[in-house]
This record gives C-alpha cells, sequence and structure tokens, in this order.
C-alpha cells in the first residue's frame, strides 16, 4: 500500500508496532460511537493486532486503510479508509461499486484540521488514481463529521438507508474532469493567446 502526503500530515500502512495506539482510539466510546450500526469499543491488544493484519491485507491499487501520522515527527493521530461500502440488506447492487472515505482521530488530535487534510489528501488520491465519485456517510449525530464533508466541498445529497443499515447523512465528492475545447473555440483562443482579438 502506498503512503500518501500532505503539508502536515503522512498516511501510511498501519504497523504492528501501532497495536497499542490503535487499542487506545478504539477503546474509546466518543471515538467510535458513530461508526457502524452496532459500535463497539476495542478492549485488548489481540484484536489490535487482528484489526491491523485486516487493514494491511487490502490489496488493491486504489483502495485503502492508512493510519495518519504527522510528517514532522510521525506520532499517530488517527485513520483514514477508502474501500467500496456495504450495501444495506435487499439494495440492488447495481453496475459500479460505491467507494466510501471514513475517518476517526484520536481525541488528542480533534480541532487540528487533520481530518479535513487526511481526508483532501485522500481524495486527491483517490482521483488521480482513475476514480470519478466518492461518497461519504455519517450517522446523523455526527455533526464533526458532516462538518468536514463540508469543508472538503463535498456535496450533501440528503438522509438515505441505502448503507450498512442504518440511516446516513449522504456527502459525495467528484473529480474534476476538464472539460473538452470544441472547435469553434479554439480560433479565438488562440487569437488571444497570439494578442489578437
Amino acid at each position: 500500500m502506498r503512503t500518501i502526503v500532505s503539508d502536515r500530515l503522512r498516511l501510511r500502512p498501519w504497523r504492528d508496532e501501532d497495536a497499542d495506539f490503535l487499542l487506545d482510539l478504539e477503546s474509546r466510546w466518543d471515538v467510535v460511537r458513530f461508526l457502524g450500526p452496532q459500535p463497539t469499543t476495542m478492549n485488548d491488544r489481540e484484536r489490535a493486532l487482528a484489526s491491523i493484519a485486516r487493514r494491511r491485507a487490502i490489496d488493491d491499487p486504489v483502495h485503502g486503510i492508512w493510519a495518519i501520522t504527522t510528517a514532522a515527527d510521525g506520532r499517530l493521530v488517527g485513520n483514514l479508509l477508502l474501500k467500496p461500502i456495504l450495501l444495506s440488506a435487499g439494495e440492488p447492487a447495481g453496475g459500479q461499486t460505491e467507494v466510501e472515505i471514513g475517518w476517526h482521530l484520536h481525541p488528542d488530535s480533534w480541532g487540528h484540521g487533520y481530518a479535513t487534510e487526511a481526508a483532501a489528501a485522500g481524495l486527491a488520491d483517490a482521483f488521480s488514481q482513475g476514480l470519478t465519485r466518492v461518497i461519504a456517510v455519517t450517522h446523523p449525530d455526527n455533526r464533526a463529521s458532516q462538518a468536514v464533508c463540508r469543508r472538503l466541498g463535498m456535496t450533501h445529497l440528503g438522509r438515505t438507508t441505502k448503507y450498512y443499515d442504518m440511516p446516513n447523512e449522504l456527502f459525495e465528492s467528484k473529480a474534476v474532469v476538464p472539460q473538452p475545447v470544441r472547435p469553434d473555440q479554439v480560433r479565438p483562443l488562440w487569437a488571444k493567446w497570439q494578442g489578437g482579438d
């Protein structure tokens, strides 16, 4: 899995030596309370190691689950994921698999803009890898993550029950695709560049 870099952060693969941090992160109810339909806290280091092994097992050129660290000193601050999203029971699979982005950070790292910066880097990387659309789903009460989605410029599509068998607020981000120049636009653009018109 590749490493993604932003101004202040590095998103890198999880390592076994991160187990104590992951246990501390996901043993906190205030961190996991909005994760999935039945959030649970992590309660032992073996579960943390097993979770890290599952995160590292994602063998895909685009998808992954990264440890978020500070670029300056490598301090762990949280988790970013980019992966196919689980549809609710009974939802038709459709043609193309939808991909979600998600994050959760340690409370010691809240309020520094790390979630927004990590997610922006993750989105930029996803779009550079060829994805054209990424969604985020947030628990209706998770105002902090909804604010991150808005800071990222994601479009709020309303409430849905399409994912995870529960109601969520749905946001989307689309890759900016350059619009082709029509033949009738070429001459005026060329003339303008040449100093005419």
